[in-house]
């Protein structure tokens, strides 16, 4: 079965840099499935604010959070005895690439860098999502309502990143998270200087990294500054003069500056953080959030400080050489100082269907380092500090009255090893359900494909 969805014009009106000339140019077309007033009793709710409910309710209305705690239940709705069950917001994954790498692994569907210049903010990784990867109704089946789908690593600079409702389109504006802001993937260390460096080119080594960044930051001063003089002239003077010509790659590097586009750094060593932030200071821009970060533990303070999230792997280390002093208590020890914003990512077509399992992992090595993290601060690596990092925390990753109602009731504890998501709600529509294959979405790609069937 695949989702339809009545499609209704939705348009952002995204600020852009430069004088607001130029609106969202592919706006987001998503509009929710149709939904009916659902109530979830007796249940253990995580809400992702830090708070762990017994016995609780909660009521979707509209699409939206109308009640969540222990009180009367309203009647005439349809209600979801959980007892026994756990209730947490939908799951987000800041971190993958389902669409731009999609299943199978072919050389055809890799689409997520591209490695024909070290700088490339002009592309975007929703031109090249494809909405029928099966790796979008694995995701959903682990209980992952939202994503963000980004460009590889590869280049210093890899364009601009998506966010994604985790629902069946015929096109991934259908899929696009309605007012989310853009994001920008750019990436430090090994990768880049290994590639461009082995060709040759600029950059082949760390220096040549900073170097070339810095490079972008002030062309991307000067586009702002060429537009904002020609925007201060007068109507007269604007019909003499010649408008700046319009730069795909500036405009996306101005709308940074701007704060209208989020950092999302790939980055493994502290020291190279540490000096993505002074360079951040330097061109007066934000880092939102740095990736992988293997040695993060050593900076959480400096993290905590400067409001940057760290979306990390709960055990991946070593693989090279700058992932090579990583400690299964990274996450754990970034979510200490106040302030923080600890996150657990994929980065894995695989990891994201069992993200709840990653997150169990940190929070286990959290604990037997002395830690003490209980399920309701873990659940917000995978929730609410996720919607944090995407900017979307005002309509999600929580459990809030007035929120979007995209919810997952697990069979059990959902940082068991043998958890697994019962129902998944999004904007109140269920949208997956364990024991009905008619809510087991399947995209267009395998319909009549042979399932194999066991004799």
């Amino acid at each position: 079965m695949r989702y339809k969805i009545l499609y209704t014009l939705l348009p952002i009106m995204m600020a852009l840099p430069i004088g607001n000339l130029w609106a969202e140019p592919y706006p987001s077309t998503y509009a929710p499935l149709p939904s009916e007033p659902t109530l979830i009793t007796n249940a253990t709710i995580l809400t992702g604010t830090g708070e762990r409910l017994e016995n609780a309710s909660l009521l979707i209305v509209d699409g939206k959070i109308e009640f969540v705690g222990k009180g009367s239940a309203p009647s005439g709705v349809k209600t979801i005895d959980a007892s026994g069950r756990w209730v947490t917001p939908g799951l987000i994954d800041v971190h993958s690439h389902l669409g731009v790498y999609a299943s199978p692994g072919v050389q055809a569907h890799s689409d997520g860098n591209e490695m024909t210049n070290p700088a490339t903010p002009n592309v975007w990784a929703e031109h090249s999502v494809w909405p029928q990867d099966p790796g979008f109704s694995r995701a959903l089946a682990g209980g992952i309502t939202t994503l963000q789908t980004l460009p590889g690593s590869g280049n210093l600079i890899g364009g601009r990143g998506v966010t994604l409702k985790n629902v069946y389109s015929n096109s991934y504006q259908g899929m696009k998270f309605p007012g989310a802001p853009h994001g920008m993937k750019m990436a430090c260390g090994e990768n880049p200087k290994r590639f461009y460096g082995g060709k040759g080119e600029l950059p082949s080594t760390r220096m040549g990294n900073v170097a070339a960044y810095r490079a972008q930051w002030i062309d991307a001063q000067k586009y702002k500054d060429d537009w904002a003089a020609y925007e201060s002239k007068s109507d007269d003077e604007k019909d003499e003069a010649k408008a700046p010509k319009r730069d795909l790659k500036m405009e996306t590097l101005a709308a940074v500056l701007d704060g209208e586009i989020i950092v999302h750094m790939h980055c493994y060593r502290a020291d190279e953080m540490l000096t993505i932030l002074d360079m951040a200071d330097e061109f007066g821009y934000k880092v939102g959030t740095f990736h992988h970060g293997v040695e993060a533990y050593k900076i959480a303070d400096k993290l905590a400080e400067n409001g940057v999230c760290g979306a990390l792997w709960a055990d991946w280390w070593g693989f090279k050489m700058e992932a090579y002093d990583g400690i299964q208590e990274n996450i754990a020890i970034v979510d200490r100082p106040q302030g923080s914003c600890a996150i657990v990512h994929s980065d894995s077509p695989e990891g994201i269907q069992r993200l709840n399992q990653e997150a169990a992992k940190a929070m286990s090595s959290g604990n037997r380092a002395g830690m003490d993290i209980p399920p309701e601060r873990a659940i917000g690596w995978i929730t609410s500090n996720a919607a944090r990092s995407l900017g979307i925390e005002k309509q999600t990753g929580s459990l809030e009255v007035g929120k979007m109602a995209d919810v997952v009731i697990w069979n059990s504890n959902p940082f068991s090893v043998y958890a697994k998501a019962d129902h998944v709600y999004i904007d109140g529509a269920l949208v997956y359900d364990r024991e009905n294959p008619e809510l087991q979405p399947v995209s267009d790609f395998e319909l009549g494909q042979l399932q194999g069937v066991s004799k």
